[in-house]
């Protein structure tokens, strides 16, 4: 049976690799701020994370989703039952939009500013499996061989990335990494709270007191 996770890695793929050889279907689709300000394309929000600039950032972003997004479907099914699924498509769709909006706030009416990728999304699939999993040994991709615990690797993560977001000096779209990161884990404590009688945050808790008795 085909995951959830393997039908959104299909999907991007197909886009991603359609989008590298049609620049209008580029155009189309990347976030582009003015013309959600004054055309009211909203769509962008969610169709930017379904192309990619170049196969290295489509198979970075893609190999990431791959390795925490079966877990994040196991996991859901287990705290929501048969909502699970569809928890889980409400969680990556809505990070699409809700990593993007202070980009786009930023650059509302900027005609130089484009971003594009999964990258938000990921992030919010990847913090929620750190908030379930916080001592799930996680390697260090910066530093090959090194394995830390996953709320370390968390630390870091948001660390570098409101770093970089602030500097604002790169390409790379920090700010959704960041945006997305905090928003798979407020989704997670909120959505359980209210669809199960899973408490997220107490479960964190007490594995980060485990670890360190």
């Amino acid at each position: 049976m085909i995951t959830i996770t393997v039908a959104i890695i299909f999907l991007t793929c197909i886009l991603s690799f359609t989008a590298f050889s049609n620049e209008k279907l580029m155009d189309e689709l990347i976030f582009y701020p003015p013309a959600i300000t004054n055309r009211h394309q909203w769509y962008r929000f969610i169709t930017c994370g379904f192309i990619h600039a170049d196969f290295a950032h489509l198979g970075f972003n893609m190999y990431s989703f791959y390795m925490f997004g079966d877990a994040i479907e196991d996991f859901f099914t287990r705290i929501y039952g048969d909502a699970g699924k569809a928890v889980f498509l409400v969680l990556y769709f809505t990070s699409l939009v809700v990593c993007l909006l202070p980009t786009y706030f930023q650059n509302k009416e900027n005609y130089y500013y484009r971003s594009l990728g999964a990258s938000g999304a990921v992030s919010a699939i990847v913090f929620a499996f750190i908030f379930l999993a916080p001592t799930t040994p996680l390697g260090l991709i910066f530093i090959p061989g090194l394995r830390a615990p996953a709320f370390i690797f968390g630390i870091i993560y948001l660390a570098v990335s409101a770093y970089f977001a602030r500097k604002g000096t790169s390409h790379i779209n920090h700010s959704a990494h960041f945006w997305g990161a905090i928003y798979g884990i407020v989704f997670l404590i909120v959505s359980s709270h209210f669809l199960s009688g899973f408490d997220a945050w107490s479960n964190f808790v007490e594995q980060i007191q485990g670890y360190f008795r």
